[in-house]
């Protein structure tokens, strides 16, 4: 990499709003640190963003901040409603994405450096091992998540899934190390519950899992005080992992020390938010109010509300409730707007409204519960803001995180496989009312240790330092590759191996019918200089074998597929360049 040139990163989020949340602050995160960034948006979510948020004007701040599009793989006028992004993953979507991002990447300029992509798009490790770029897989779910759903294939050899009624969801799990003690079957991930195990989604979830501890590295948005016992189980099947969360607090905090506290911070939703609500808290006590929302994807019956509505108005408590657009079906053909009509009858007691600004609402003096679907975004968000939880989870790690929150951390309760008023009214009362001071000092507690993990000096922080320059390094190291389809002429084949040679590189693939001239001279005859500098270590080859190369001590970093580079590297020192080809290389170098 030139030295003049800062370090080009790469972000590629699934695309919904719980995955792009974390992965957007992380890239502000690196561009603080002075990194060029591209952010990969579908078409569908960039198209939101720019309606719903100031983010052009907000990044604009960061020289080398852009955000480019991609598609999702599904027709422009798919609804994208309920379990839609399943769909991403059947064959057509998905090789539609993946041969779009390695254009991308092919065409990209300046050359990406580093690509950090969520860890449920395997796809694009076989697009970087391809092309030779560095990637770090992002999983935006918790740790336990990541964890459980690493080890299902060892829970059904031992019989323990799939699960065998409801009888037994009590049951506690023994064969996922680190979680022995506490996690029973109904805490396990929503997908676990398939009575079939060669489910689809079940059988994708391992996939994804099991393929992402192929990347570089990892990283996890917690940290280690939060997920220490289980993020050293991890390490033991991905040694290198970034534990740098929660990352809202860690933007927020280098964000303050950098800009000071005015600086404005990005909301990256995919709605529009009604911040009057802020001005409704700022008219009611402290710690006298429950937030209630049930994130970005949730689906309800009419039913299920109805009664999450009256257990929150018998509590006595005064409540925000988020009830999100297109969220709640009733079998009549009654959805949201209908029953908000009927529940703005209560308004004196609680404020309704379609979405809200979470971090803010969640860090007012006024909020002293969550009533909260456990995703994991929220979770961290409601830990960072010291706020205690009640837990109605709805699925994936959801399941997995309420149980975290009430049983590990002991700063809320977990009311899943319930929707009941008069359950719902009695938690409200305990973590309001009864046992209010017993989770505010537990939930206080914990927002202290994020505060130590996100500042100067703690785990977080120090990890990030440590992510930022791991980076530096891979870019340092970087030979850019020239692929399967560059067309160089002879002239500049040469210019780049005179300056490879002068650099000391000491490994060089040439793909055949990839050198022209005008005289007709292709690469076999330009490569006749290369192989005069043997005598130094140097080897030509046409095609060398890319995870090999890319995985041998001796590398820096490289592109191709050939048997005789990883022979002929056997006792050399230093960086290597690929250029490619096919055949069985030279002569067993």
């Amino acid at each position: 990499m030139e030295k003049d040139r800062s370090s080009h990163v790469l972000f590629f989020p699934v695309p919904s709003q719980g995955h792009m949340n974390p992965m957007i602050k992380l890239a502000e995160l690196l561009a603080l640190s002075g990194f060029r960034i591209t952010f990969l948006n579908s078409h569908h979510n960039h198209e939101r963003l720019l309606k719903f948020t100031n983010m052009a004007a907000h990044f604009e701040r960061y020289p080398g901040f852009e955000f480019d599009t991609i598609t999702d793989g599904l027709p422009r006028d798919h609804p994208r409603t309920g379990h839609w992004f399943l769909e991403m993953y059947e064959e057509a979507p998905e090789m539609k994405t993946k041969h779009s991002l390695r254009d991308m990447l092919v065409n990209i300029s300046p050359p990406v450096d580093c690509l950090i992509v969520d860890a449920f798009l395997g796809f694009a490790l076989d697009v970087a091992g391809e092309l030779g770029i560095p990637i770090i897989c992002f999983r935006t779910s918790s740790p336990c998540c990541f964890w459980t759903s690493y080890y299902i294939p060892d829970m059904i050899q031992a019989g323990e899934l799939p699960i065998n009624g409801s009888e037994y969801m009590d049951r506690l799990i023994t064969t996922v190390p680190g979680m022995e003690t506490h996690f029973r079957c109904r805490d396990l991930p929503s997908y676990c519950r398939a009575p079939d195990m060669e489910d689809a989604f079940v059988k994708l979830v391992v996939k994804q899992t099991r393929k992402c501890v192929q990347a570089n590295a990892l990283i996890l948005n917690t940290a280690e005080e939060l997920d220490g016992p289980i993020l050293s189980q991890i390490r033991t099947r991905c040694p290198n992992v970034y534990a740098i969360g929660p990352i809202n607090a860690l933007l927020k905090s280098r964000v303050n020390a950098k800009h000071g506290q005015s600086y404005d911070h990005f909301s990256n939703t995919l709605w529009q938010e009604d911040k009057s609500c802020i001005s409704w808290l700022d008219k009611q006590p402290d710690r006298s109010v429950t937030y209630a929302c049930f994130g970005s994807i949730t689906s309800m019956s009419r039913e299920q509300l109805i009664e999450l509505w009256y257990g929150l108005v018998n509590s006595k408590s005064k409540f925000l409730l988020v009830v999100r657009p297109n969220s709640v079906i009733g079998e009549d053909g009654e959805g949201e707007d209908d029953l908000k009509a009927h529940f703005n009858k209560n308004k004196d007691q609680g404020y309704i409204i379609d979405w809200a600004p979470q971090e803010a609402v969640l860090n007012h003096p006024a909020i002293g519960g969550f009533l909260t679907h456990s995703g994991w975004n929220s979770t961290l968000e409601g830990v960072a803001a010291g706020v205690p939880m009640i837990c109605w989870p709805y699925f994936a790690d959801q399941q997995v995180n309420s149980r975290v929150v009430s049983e590990v951390w002991k700063i809320g309760l977990d009311m899943k496989d319930v929707c009941d008023r008069k359950i719902l009214e009695k938690m409200v009362n305990d973590v309001m009312v009864d046992r209010k001071e017993e989770f505010a000092k537990a939930a206080a507690e914990m927002a202290k240790l994020t505060y130590q993990s996100v500042s100067v000096g703690g785990s977080s922080y120090c990890n990030l330092d440590r992510l930022i320059e791991d980076i530096k390094e891979m870019s340092l190291k970087t030979h850019k590759s020239f692929g399967s389809i560059t067309i160089t002429s002879g002239e500049q084949l040469l210019e780049l191996w005179h300056g490879l040679v002068n650099s000391k590189t000491k490994l060089f693939d040439v793909r055949p019918n990839s050198v022209k001239r005008k005289d007709g001279q292709v690469e076999d005859v330009v490569k006749e200089p290369f192989h005069k500098t043997k005598d130094r270590g140097n080897i030509a080859v046409d095609r060398a074998p890319q995870e090999a190369v890319l995985n041998h001590q001796a590398i820096g970093r490289s592109t191709s597929e050939k048997q005789s580079c990883e022979e002929g590297i056997e006792n050399r020192i230093g960086y290597k360049g690929c250029l490619r080809s096919e055949d069985s290389g030279e002569n067993g170098e």
